[in-house]
């Protein structure tokens, strides 16, 4: 079990409705962790949107301020993750485009809030019985203005650009996720599958090739580049033949969110008008996020003020009424 996170379900005795409580369990172990807590704590209170976890409520045992030391986050609770989804069924083209839809659906929100989520992978994206779709974890999500260094998100769903050390890089890190992820809807094997940091990279160039010119000048890490071109010069398969049977729509959706250079990537909201993902588009029901503050990342405080701050979050904070999935998208039948 991680030790850091416990969710346990439960029931809302005063609705009947079935939750999800998440507890943070050493959430005031250093001002770092002080700091991620408030991030995330506002990170959720921010969100309201059909394919994106919100905090229906938090709450805490403590009295007072000074035994202040556990934080639960109560959210929808959901069933499967795609995780187990694509390890125990087939997925057919129809299924494989509502889900990828919602994903994209859910990040262009996310991302216009300014935030970028980082950990994108199959077990952060919940799917109910339904075929309904929430992105959740946000304990990695940052503001987009933040230098990131590179070691987050799994390793089989990192874009190149974070293991290239690319110091600032931008919200397309999430849409090579989703890019990895859809692969994986679609042949039911992880498309990356890296050891390490050396062998991940080298997979991506076995199917993508040797990345351009262009490319390799952005690349801030100097051992990075000498690798790279240390290597004999490989060519990009044809995405027909790594993919053989999928649908050539998906296919050429695929090549615009598994692009090497972040700057050419696709975005969330591009990839939404993408004619795989035709019927169920729908630009006027595609909400973008109310601004979010993030004034505080700037801020250095020690962890009892981070605590304060947490704890005023929590005692001040006031339910709010999360949109439900079906109510905006018709789903698969």
């Amino acid at each position: 079990m991680d030790l850091e996170r416990r969710t346990i379900s439960a029931v809302d005795t005063t609705t009947g409705q079935k939750v999800a409580i998440k507890k943070l369990a050493r959430p005031f172990q250093s001002a770092v962790h002080a700091k991620r807590t408030y991030r995330e704590l506002r990170m959720l209170k921010h969100m309201n949107h059909e394919n994106v976890i919100g905090l229906l409520d938090v709450f805490h045992p403590s009295s007072s301020l000074e035994d202040f030391q556990h934080v639960y986050l109560v959210t929808h609770l959901m069933g499967a993750d795609l995780n187990n989804i694509v390890r125990t069924q087939k997925l057919s083209d129809d299924h494989v485009q509502f889900l990828v839809y919602q994903i994209l659906r859910g990040l262009k929100y996310i991302h216009s809030a300014g935030i970028i989520h980082r950990d994108l992978k199959p077990s952060n994206i919940a799917v109910n019985e339904d075929c309904e779709l929430k992105i959740l974890d946000f304990g990695l999500a940052r503001p987009t203005e933040n230098e990131m260094t590179g070691y987050v998100a799994t390793r089989w769903y990192r874009a190149p650009e974070i293991m290239l050390n690319w110091m600032h890089y931008n919200q397309t890190v999430d849409i090579w996720s989703v890019g990895c992820i859809m692969a994986e809807l679609l042949t039911g094997r992880t498309l990356f599958p890296g050891t390490d940091h050396i062998h991940q990279l080298n997979l991506i160039m076995e199917i993508l090739g040797t990345p351009r010119d262009e490319f390799m000048k952005k690349i801030s890490s100097e051992s990075a580049r000498n690798y790279i071109q240390s290597l004999p010069p490989l060519k990009k398969k044809n995405f027909k033949e790594v993919f053989r049977g999928a649908n050539p729509l998906a296919i050429d959706l695929l090549e615009l969110m598994l692009e090497l250079d972040a700057e050419r990537r696709i975005t969330a909201e591009q990839a939404l008008a993408h004619p795989y993902l035709a019927q169920y588009a729908d630009p006027t029901d595609e909400p973008v996020s109310l601004p979010y503050d993030q004034s505080f990342e700037d801020m250095d405080l020690p962890v009892e003020k981070w605590k304060e701050l947490v704890y005023h979050e929590v005692v001040n904070f006031v339910p709010q009424q999360l949109p439900t999935l079906s109510s905006t998208i018709e789903t698969t039948s």
